[in-house]
């Protein structure tokens, strides 16, 4: 009897153990699986549904008030929409065509215009969309509080900018008035018959004012935004991956068949480059110009025009280029057709502020390349000797490292001038170049010399290449501002004889280029992508916009 007990007693202890040990075999294997799906969340997304994109930064803002740069738009546009959006559809021309605005009408010429909204659109939580929205994301915009560096987008409005200046406090004194729950009258300064298209950019979207009280910064993230695109933010792995998904209550067409948006972010060009050549990425416009001769052969390479401009910025507040006569000798230092070569046609020299195939460009206003006269400039500020060692600073991708080589070395040959090259990652970049339009008493804590940069046309007209210029506009980061130029930007917005408003552009642009030179404008872009071939259609545009609900894969 002991010896049977003992026996019973010894298998109970064996099958004990055994349970205990397979119960945490179990539970590890689940938390394995688990870490497995968070580190590979791709899997889950079906391949012949999901586009799959890569981007080379954190986009640095979802806040559609605040954000200002491209890799932040490029999602943003994707998952809200304003009153209007950009129309396409005519071989040639970018029109406007109603979004969130059911109609758009105007009067006297342009200078008052009426939206009415549409009825069946819903926030992605079920709440209705109304005028109210996109009045509480128009007053935030202009809020001084907000500091947004897009508020000048709306000084067309009467009283906006004296509203965000703080002379008014008042927003119902500002020209925006909701006539209905669903219909805005909007009063301008004067008539501007390209209005609509302002509102096409993320920054003059509806918000929730609501959500952004509840949930403060992190209002942006995706258990937090609500929105009224055609996609939804559905995963934000910082620094890894953002996954976009249909969005099932979205009002408008839907054309396409991509339901999911994968979008890696991948700093390195190689890796993406490598990614896209295993059939891991679907797209790529992150084109390495050093590999553009082998590129083109291949049948996934298409190129398309664009109206973005590539240019330096200079730091006017600091010395010594708070000189003009600096700032223009360097800009005459560079032969803008070596760096046309360098990028084996990616980029087309161009010394206008306002691109080719857009109303006012003038290829003849400009500096042109000119060492002996600008060795001569240099000696009348004493030379090279009393200069110190300046810096072009850009945002790390290969290009604008190449770039900035190109440019060092045509200053050293031409100049004899000590130029460092240098990289930020993009957060840290434009937080250093806002800082130089904070700059009050001490010009040194504009730690930036020279700075690269690009500009995307926010709309078809010229006035969104000039009017980013202007002493007002705080994605001005130079620090230079002039009275007369802003005068003839604000002349020219209202002119409709055309010879009239060429004439304006021009006298504008020769005050920026050839007189206050605090910028030098490099190169025109040409959009250039991998398409892989599954990826059966695909909205090319000059505007640069990335409309994902179009794609049709196979």
């Amino acid at each position: 009897m002991s010896y049977t007990s003992g026996s019973m007693f010894r298998v109970l202890l064996t099958n004990m153990y055994y349970a205990v040990k397979m119960k945490f075999l179990l539970a590890f294997l689940i938390a394995l699986v688990g870490c497995e799906k968070k580190i590979n969340p791709l899997d889950e997304l079906p391949k012949d549904k999901t586009f799959r994109i890569a981007v080379l930064t954190e986009p640095p803002s979802l806040d559609w008030n605040k954000a200002t740069d491209t890799t932040s738009s490029l999602v943003i546009d994707n998952i809200m929409e304003g009153l209007v959006s950009y129309d396409f559809s005519q071989k040639g021309k970018v029109l406007y065509k109603p979004a969130l605005a059911q109609s758009v009408k105007y009067k006297n010429k342009g200078q008052t215009w009426v939206f009415t909204l549409r009825e069946d659109v819903y926030w992605t939580d079920g709440v209705p969309f109304t005028a109210q929205h996109v009045v509480d994301g128009w007053e935030r915009l202009l809020n001084p509080k907000t500091a947004s560096a897009y508020a000048y987008f709306l000084y067309a409005i009467k009283n906006a900018r004296e509203y965000n200046s703080g002379d008014i406090k008042d927003f119902s004194k500002v020209g925006v008035k909701m006539t209905s729950n669903q219909s805005i009258e909007v009063e301008l300064t004067s008539p501007r018959i390209f209005f609509p298209f302002l509102l096409t950019h993320t920054s003059a979207y509806p918000i929730r004012k609501d959500i952004i009280e509840k949930h403060g910064v992190k209002w942006t993230e995706p258990e937090n935004i609500v929105t009224l695109g055609a996609y939804t933010l559905n995963q934000w792995e910082h620094d890894k991956l953002l996954v976009l998904k249909k969005n099932l209550s979205y009002y408008g067409d839907f054309p396409g068949n991509a339901e999911n948006v994968s979008v890696r972010i991948i700093p390195e060009v190689s890796t993406t480059l490598n990614l896209f050549n295993i059939g891991k990425l679907d797209f790529l416009d992150n084109i390495p110009s050093k590999q553009l001769s082998a590129l083109k052969k291949r049948p996934e390479y298409f190129e398309f025009p664009s109206a973005t401009i590539q240019y330096y910025g200079i730091n006017t507040t600091r010395p010594p280029l708070d000189n003009p006569k600096l700032r223009k000798a360097l800009v005459m230092a560079i032969d803008k057709t070596q760096i046309e070569k360098v990028f084996k046609g990616k980029m087309k020299a161009s010394n206008s502020w306002i691109p080719e195939g857009i109303f006012g460009h003038n290829p003849n206003i400009g500096l042109s390349f000119n060492p002996e006269k600008a060795r001569k400039l240099l000696d009348e500020i004493g030379g090279v000797d009393s200069l110190p060692t300046m810096t072009i600073t850009f945002n790390p991708d290969e290009d604008n490292k190449r770039m900035a080589e190109n440019i060092q070395a045509q200053w050293r040959d031409n100049l004899s001038l000590n130029v460092e090259v240098r990289n930020e990652e993009w957060k840290i970049y434009l937080s250093n170049l806002q800082n130089i339009r904070n700059i009050t008493d001490n010009p040194e804590q504009g730690k930036i010399f020279i700075y690269r940069m690009g500009w995307v046309p926010d709309y078809p007209d010229p006035d969104t290449y000039m009017n980013l210029m202007t002493s007002y506009s705080d994605n001005n980061y130079s620090g230079w501002g002039n009275e007369r130029f802003d005068k003839l930007i604000e002349s020219a917005v209202s002119v409709d004889n055309g010879s009239t408003r060429q004439e304006l552009y021009d006298q504008a642009q020769r005050i920026l280029l050839e007189e206050g030179a605090p910028v030098i404008p490099l190169a025109l872009s040409t959009q250039i992508f991998l398409k892989s071939p599954r990826v059966k259609k695909y909205l090319y545009n000059t505007m640069s916009k990335r409309i994902f609900k179009e794609v049709v894969l196979q």
